[in-house]
């Protein structure tokens, strides 16, 4: 386990693509002037140890030492001592809609993306609970199983895109189901799913389990994602737009919210159904639900002392600034002697 004590220094590995810029940038405007005032022949025989190589080996030295100085300025911190720790809290499973209507872009940035955005801040302001996180599309499939890593729980659901699940769809059902399987306490009396889509649900039995999950003590808070006026459904590539997605009669699909299942799902469960357009409400509103629920005390497993690592960079930079000075920009004698690339070859 490691953190990072601060993340903002990662802005300083910036500067490296600014430091090549203007070496090639000085690298052009020397070769102009040398071109301008002297010949090149005459050049080589005035300055016969320059050495090309080493100018650009010194920039490297020197963007590398920028690296370790960004990390060092950082602080990794690895963890030294894992503990079992009692904590109280609510088990919290999102389901995270994926099929292709995800990419309308009726609110900003588009369907898929403000979910993602909602689900990060409702976690970021959670404390002693744990997340669990469903995606689902033509299927339902588990993507982070209940745990108290947020961490980890951000970064997979960063990287859920509307591809990775083969049948399209909106199977909500299927993800109701599934949500079923995460809660593994019977005597736990709150279990919440959170459940973010734009409620066009294509496949049956969603009245089925909803009530099953009602019976189970299972609320489920439903986030409508999109608008009713709706949109075109944009397949893009690399950002750039190829086509609007076409149904089998070939007429382009427009893809609108459907708020009434959503309402009708939370309000057979005891949860509330939330409008996605304005994240802040939303979080407000969840937060709001959770902080009034019983919470559950189990143990979990965490590092409560970590050990600072930025020596080890900064001591690599001071090592690479060190060497930068000592690398002069002429041709080294012995390494020119080998003769590596048979370049002292003379014209037999």
């Amino acid at each position: 386990m490691y953190q990072f004590e601060q993340p903002v220094y990662f802005y300083l590995l910036f500067a490296i693509p600014v430091v090549i810029f203007l070496f090639v940038l000085v690298l052009l405007w020397k070769r102009l002037v040398r071109r301008r005032f002297i010949d090149q022949d005459l050049l080589e025989k005035l300055s016969p140890d320059r050495s090309g190589f080493k100018q650009g080996f010194k920039i490297f030295v020197l963007c590398l030492a920028l690296v370790l100085m960004s990390f060092a300025l950082v602080n990794p911190k690895v963890g030294t001592r894992l503990e079992t720790v009692k904590r109280e809290g609510v088990d919290i499973v999102f389901a995270m809609d994926v099929s292709k209507s995800m990419l309308v872009e009726d609110i900003a940035p588009n369907r898929l993306e403000k979910g993602k955005q909602i689900i990060t801040q409702i976690i970021n302001n959670l404390t002693a609970d744990r997340v669990g996180i469903i995606g689902y599309a033509g299927s339902a499939f588990p993507q982070v199983p209940i745990t108290t890593d947020f961490s980890t729980a951000k970064l997979f659901l960063s990287a859920m895109h509307t591809d990775m699940v083969s049948s399209q769809g909106t199977a909500i059902a299927e993800a109701i189901k599934l949500s079923h399987t995460f809660f593994d306490d019977e005597d736990q009396k709150n279990r919440v799913v959170i459940l973010l889509s734009d409620g066009e649900d294509h496949e049956g039995n969603l009245s089925r389990w909803t009530k099953e999950a009602a019976d189970n003590g299972i609320r489920i808070y439903t986030v409508g994602l999109g608008t009713g006026e709706g949109g075109l459904i944009p397949i893009k590539q690399n950002g750039i737009l190829q086509y609007y997605l076409r149904d089998r009669d070939n007429n382009q699909v427009i893809s609108k919210m459907d708020a009434e299942t959503l309402r009708e799902i939370s309000k057979v469960t005891g949860g509330a159904y939330f409008d996605g357009s304005n994240t802040r409400e939303v979080v407000d509103g969840i937060l709001k639900s959770l902080s009034g629920m019983d919470k559950k005390e189990f143990e979990t497993k965490q590092f409560t002392d970590f050990k600072d690592q930025f020596q080890w960079f900064l001591g690599g930079a001071l090592f690479l600034l060190v060497l930068d000075v000592f690398v002069l920009e002429r041709k080294t004698g012995w390494i020119e002697r080998l003769n590596l690339f048979n370049q002292n070859k003379k014209d037999s």
